[in-house]
């Protein structure tokens, strides 16, 4: 009972990541690399404010902000510089990697510091992992509430019109360009706050802890797309929040199977392929099954 505890409280803690990457990954409409290096550095910005003796959620806006200026770094490449979004990620990631590194002073740190956001406010007292669960509820309930508003607006319209087809945007008189700059901003902005949250729950930051992390939000969103297709965009939210939880059991199923952790990376790209393939594997078996009605 308590490993599906946690693994529910993981769920929802890495489903915070996963809503910042469906901005990019859905909204936008195309893949930000930015975020395997946004991630570490919420997470090392987190652990060395809180080490310093910064309150943890001064420490966690400050990791968003530091997120959001990955994502401005981003979006000047692409959308100033032409570079295509994929290498403007790319380039963005590998300079964070430097920069993680110059903010830790080493590879990874452990928090030694007691005061973090999963034992304040009384949620220490709560049963084991509850408090994971207790304040990714919280925290996903904020996230999606104000995106839902946000998108809602005139200047959150702006923002999915854009992904949906950037020409019309900007016929209609929408900068595309500030958008752009709108959608990586936030989005990596949440992701960096998700790797704060991630290296308290875990009590430590490693500059490598990005690695894998986009195949882990992808993940959350396709199941969550597989399990309730054609829902609307602030149900699509909630969706991604389901396929999060869904993606941390099918990995402790399988490591319950006697799977090596090591094996970790690998299962969890499985997974990924599997599921971006199944609409496809569904549809041909549909064709087969109408083709072989008809011919009887």
């Amino acid at each position: 009972m308590n490993l599906i505890v946690s693994t529910i409280s993981q769920g929802l803690i890495w489903a915070v990541m996963a809503i910042g990457l469906f901005i990019t990954f859905r909204i936008l409409d195309f893949p930000d690399m930015t975020v395997e290096g946004s991630f570490p550095l919420g997470a090392v910005t987190t652990v060395m404010l809180i080490q310093g003796g910064m309150n943890p959620e001064l420490a966690m806006l400050v990791a968003f902000v530091f997120g959001c200026l990955a994502g401005f770094a981003t979006a000047f490449m692409y959308a100033k510089m032409n570079i295509p979004i994929l290498l403007a990620g790319i380039l963005t990631m590998t300079a964070l990697y430097s920069v993680n590194l110059r903010i830790l002073g080493k590879a990874n740190m452990s928090l030694t510091k007691p005061d973090n956001v999963f034992n304040q406010f009384g949620l220490d007292k709560l049963p084991t992992n509850f408090n994971g669960i207790f304040l990714g509820i919280i925290i996903l309930t904020i996230i999606t509430f104000l995106l839902t508003v946000f998108l809602n607006t005139e200047k959150g319209q702006a923002v999915i019109a854009t992904g949906d087809n950037e020409t019309m945007a900007a016929s209609m008189g929408i900068n595309t360009t500030v958008m752009k700059f709108i959608g990586l901003m936030v989005s990596n902005g949440i992701v960096a706050l998700t790797g704060g949250l991630i290296a308290q729950q875990n009590g430590f930051a490693d500059v490598n802890m990005g690695i894998g992390s986009i195949v882990i939000g992808l993940s959350a969103i396709i199941i969550g797309e597989v399990i309730y297709p054609d829902v609307p965009l602030s149900i699509r939210l909630i969706t991604v929040i389901i396929g999060s939880i869904v993606y941390r059991l099918i990995l402790m199923i399988v490591l319950q199977l006697g799977f090596n952790t090591n094996d970790l990376k690998l299962i969890s790209a499985i997974i990924l392929a599997l599921c971006l393939a199944l609409p496809s594997i569904r549809a041909e078996f549909f064709k087969v099954f109408r083709n072989g009605v008809k011919t009887k």
